[in-house]
């Protein structure tokens, strides 16, 4: 069965038994369950349908029913992050998505929050007691039906200009299941495709097309109809027409009633997660108050 999904986890999951080339390590870390999916090879990308890297989900708890400032889950995220960033130079957080469209607002949001750090150096951070100031720039691009020029050109000059150690990269993501929304957090460094999880896929942001590592951040907010209806007929034992969910040829995404408290609690978390991740030195608090 063909099914949309940007959750390693659930390409995993319809794979039977151990596969050649795909390593998989679970944690409990308290109310977050981690699973790392590492493709190693080309054998395990042909099998999952994803490139040789590493994909972290972590699930929390319903983002719907929580505030996303438990310090624990937030920890558990920026600790995954740090993992996959250099130690040292500069980060470029990238929020990708289109802030008018909820279910894709989730990059613009993470980058309203984030701490910027590119600018504060010198004798004036000495004074501030922040002279250990790991440097943050951040930017949220728009998308190209704004601003006439694609994401992945407008990050490639960024990062042409900057070089910067890495670039981290925040979007909404598609799950394949409806549970999966708004309670689940994937992190990859194989870069990722703006617009994906929304399907409008436009030029991809990687390692590839960059030169500098691409940490991908993303929260699944849609789930494709086409694959939801697929996945109920085929548990029922009906037939499927896929005409059904797609009117005069027109795909269409399912999102959550909630959907704008979802985006707002997970952009929170995950901004928390970020500015963990590059300074760690510094408590939550204090970083919540210095955005």
């Amino acid at each position: 069965m063909q099914f949309r999904t940007d959750l390693a986890v659930e390409r995993r999951e319809v794979l039977e038994g151990a596969q050649d080339g795909i390593e998989e390590e679970n944690m409990q870390r308290g109310q977050a369950r981690v699973t790392r999916i590492r493709v190693l090879d080309e054998r395990g990308a042909q099998a999952i349908g994803k490139p040789v890297g590493v994909y972290v989900t972590i699930e929390v708890p319903p983002f719907s029913q929580d505030a996303g400032t438990d310090d624990e889950l937030t920890q558990t995220v920026g600790d995954e992050l740090r993992a996959l960033l250099p130690e040292q130079g500069l980060v470029l957080v990238i929020g990708l998505g289109n802030p008018d469209i909820t279910p894709d607002a989730l990059g613009p949001k993470v980058a309203d929050r984030t701490l910027a750090t590119r600018h504060i150096a010198g004798e004036i951070a000495r004074s501030a007691g922040l002279g250990a100031l790991r440097e943050v720039a951040v930017l949220a691009p728009g998308v190209l039906g704004q601003t006439g020029v694609e994401t992945g050109e407008i990050v490639q000059g960024l990062v042409g200009r900057l070089r910067p150690a890495a670039v981290v990269a925040i979007d909404a993501l598609a799950s394949r299941r409806l549970a999966r929304l708004g309670c689940t957090v994937q992190l990859a460094d194989t870069g990722i495709s703006p617009g994906a999880g929304v399907g409008n896929m436009r030029k991809e942001i990687s390692a590839g097309t960059l030169g500098v590592p691409v940490i991908a951040v993303g929260v699944p907010t849609v789930v494709d109809a086409a694959t939801l209806a697929q996945d109920l007929a085929g548990e029922s034992g009906q037939h499927f027409d896929p005409e059904l969910v797609a009117p005069r040829g027109a795909g269409m995404m399912v999102t959550p009633q909630e959907i704008d408290l979802l985006i707002t609690r997970a952009a929170r978390m995950i901004a928390d997660a970020i500015n963990a991740a590059a300074q760690p030195h510094l408590e939550l608090d204090l970083l919540r108050q210095l955005v």
